[in-house]
């Protein structure tokens, strides 16, 4: 089970060489029992764009040093970096970062890396993300982004998200989306829950399909932008499955994690 990003973009998107910054806790913030969003104090932050993440390196007294890479949460007009991370049962640092780190420690982290899998107002829409577990990280930095917008550029910039879940209390994020969704009409927000879902759900209970696909990704002749990003089978499936539905694949960007249980 992989601990972080597996992805090929741990590359920066600058030709030189990024340095380890120490970043300072300010605040906690508890998503789920699992998942654990920190936002930490960067001095000298260059700023980041929606999608990207940084690596996080630690270090033991006796010198071990381990690194992993995670999304960013917070859109890039945050001056603080957030990282939204789930403790995996073998996972030596989301281990440490969710359950022993406090507010006022620090790390080092170095970024921001990244330049395939980014999202600005620039790059148009409209905006289709698909997401599961704890994929939904850099999706929602992009969400956030787009949030502080004007009304002019969201109805412009119409964005829809899918996001799979295996339980409902496992859905992180969950009230923030439901106040971005109620507060504009041009997001639209469906969830699917695999393995528990809520008494009375009337929504999905499945994994991310064809006919689901179909069904809320719009048309191939809007030339949507489409971010997938979530454990490695559930991101090829559904890259693949676009592929099928006559998406243009150069408007596919994906990014994956190691298997996390078939969200």
């Amino acid at each position: 089970m992989a601990d972080g990003l597996t992805t090929p973009a741990s590359t920066s998107s600058t030709a030189r060489p990024l340095a380890w910054r120490r970043a300072t806790v300010t605040r906690i913030v508890q998503e789920t029992p699992r998942v654990r969003t920190i936002v930490f104090d960067v001095p000298e932050w260059p700023g980041h764009r929606a999608g990207q993440h940084v690596d996080v390196r630690l270090t033991a007294e006796d010198g071990y040093q381990t690194e992993r890479s995670y999304s960013i949460a917070s859109p890039p007009e945050d001056a603080r970096i957030s990282l939204t991370i789930e403790r995996l049962e073998d996972g030596e640092v989301s281990s440490y970062l969710v359950g022993e780190l406090r507010v006022g420690d620090t790390i080092e982290l170095r970024g921001p890396i990244g330049g395939h899998f980014v999202w600005d107002f620039s790059d148009g829409g409209p905006l289709v993300l698909v997401g599961g577990g704890s994929g939904i990280v850099p999706l929602m930095a992009m969400l956030r982004h787009r949030a502080l917008a004007s009304a002019d550029v969201q109805r412009a910039l119409p964005a829809r998200l899918l996001y799979s879940s295996r339980e409902w209390s496992e859905v992180i994020y969950r009230d923030e989306l439901a106040r971005l969704a109620a507060d504009d009409p041009t997001l639209r927000i469906v969830h699917t829950i695999t393995r528990k879902p809520p008494l009375g759900w009337t929504g999905f209970r499945r994994r991310i399909d064809r006919a689901m696909l179909e069904a809320f990704a719009g048309t191939a002749a809007e030339r949507p932008r489409l971010f997938v990003c979530g454990p490695t089978p559930l991101v090829e499936s559904v890259a693949d499955t676009l592929v099928t539905l006559t998406y243009d694949p150069a408007t596919i960007r994906t990014e994956r994690f190691g298997p996390t249980g078939g969200t």
